[in-house]
């Protein structure tokens, strides 16, 4: 039963999530759910790498390493282009609760609070994009250089 509450029902909810975003991106067909499967995998890997003795940083970083890894993929064999798959699948991991909680402890006057959870929601953020910007070029380096298979034109 805990592995539905703690792992199971948080990536169904960033499905939903991916795929709520996909509409908004007005992405269409299979593609949607490519997008929602992307924002589940990443939170999947966000919480197990949580279990490990790591931080929340870590963590994010790892996951959208994970997502940028798909989502260059699910491009490759759609032959669509991967912003909107990347954007949408990290959408959920977004430390918007962090932000509010920064400016919440900034109006309430708690100063080491604001720049504990401030430093914490900026490396959160940084860790997606660095995460997610370094797993692309990577796989945009490797992939040309791996033997590929030729279709026979007919």
């Amino acid at each position: 039963m805990e592995i539905l509450q703690d792992l199971f029902l948080p990536c169904l909810w960033a499905f939903l999530a991916s795929v709520a975003f996909g509409l908004v991106y007005n992405i269409h067909g299979l593609g949607i759910l490519i997008c929602g499967l992307g924002g589940a995998l990443g939170w999947l890997v966000y919480l197990l790498v949580q279990l490990l003795p790591a931080g929340n940083i870590l963590a994010a970083f790892v996951a959208a390493a994970a997502i940028a890894v798909f989502s260059e993929c699910m491009a490759r064999l759609r032959r669509c282009p991967v912003t909107g798959y990347l954007q949408v699948a990290l959408l959920p991991l977004v430390p918007g609760s962090g932000i509010y909680y920064a400016m919440r402890h900034c109006v309430a006057g708690e100063t080491s609070l604001f720049l504990s959870t401030l430093l914490n929601t900026f490396g959160m953020a940084a860790s997606l994009a660095v995460g997610a910007m370094l797993a692309s070029t990577v796989l945009r380096i490797l992939l040309p250089h791996l033997p590929q298979r030729h279709r026979d034109e007919q």
